[in-house]
């Protein structure tokens, strides 16, 4: 459970880099631009929220005209759930939630991987890897502050970007997209090398990646040495 606390507390506060943010009770809502994924509202695991809080949020992102999501790690579902069924919010979709404790210094990556001190370069190449329409989104990651990005290299060509942000000891990986003439040529493995890597010698103790279940990526993850802990529950007003 103490993993998950820390997951949550840094998840929330990572969150507010991307926008205009205000706290409901545990609930951190963040309003980064319209039709963004980044607009939601992280729990923190402090404790419970009420349906005040859950509607105190509503009006917040209604007032910004963007849609409102909830995002819960499953550890704190049980305690939260009849809240959110009261303010008539339903589950939208499910993401792994895996860690790394970064004890061992992590091996070398088996491709080349350079950090990026270019976000609009950045960006426009990882929206090639995610394809149409993932373009502003990128855009708000790679500028976001304090976020560390990454770019993974074939024969000298970019192949593949990534991203890694420290929060209070906990390493978020995200961003990580692979072009499609390079894929199944090891780019994800050797961006999550990296990325272990940097995490481990920017003083981390606890890596972090969200991914969707049975794809390619969390087959990926599992390799570099995460760790199942849970799941991260997306939730949206009926």
């Amino acid at each position: 459970m103490e993993v998950m606390r820390r997951v949550a507390a840094a998840e929330a506060a990572a969150f507010q880099r991307y926008g205009t943010g205000r706290q409901f009770g545990p609930l951190w809502g963040v309003v980064a631009a319209p039709g963004l994924p980044l607009n939601a509202a992280w729990h923190d695991g402090s404790r419970p929220f009420a349906t005040a809080d859950l509607r105190a949020y509503l009006t917040f992102a209604q007032a910004w005209g963007v849609e409102a999501w909830v995002h819960v790690l499953s550890a704190f579902a049980p305690g939260v759930l009849p809240a959110l069924q009261e303010a008539d919010f339903a589950l939208h979709h499910v993401l792994h939630l895996y860690t790394h404790d970064l004890e061992a210094r992590p091996a070398a990556p088996p491709l080349e991987v350079v950090p990026s001190a270019d976000p609009a370069g950045w960006a426009a190449l990882s929206a090639r890897g995610f394809g149409s329409g993932s373009e502003a989104v990128m855009r708000a990651v790679a500028q976001a502050p304090g976020t560390h990005l990454f770019t993974a290299q074939v024969d000298g060509r970019p192949a593949g970007t990534a991203a890694l942000s420290l929060t209070d000891g906990v390493a978020a990986f995200h961003g990580t997209s692979t072009l499609a003439e390079f894929r199944e040529r090891g780019v994800q493995a050797a961006l999550l090398a990296a990325r272990l890597r940097a995490a481990h010698e920017g003083g981390a103790t606890l890596a972090t990646v969200f991914v969707t279940p049975g794809t390619g990526s969390e087959r990926n993850v599992i390799r570099a040495g995460f760790r199942l802990s849970g799941a991260r529950l997306s939730f949206t007003p009926r």
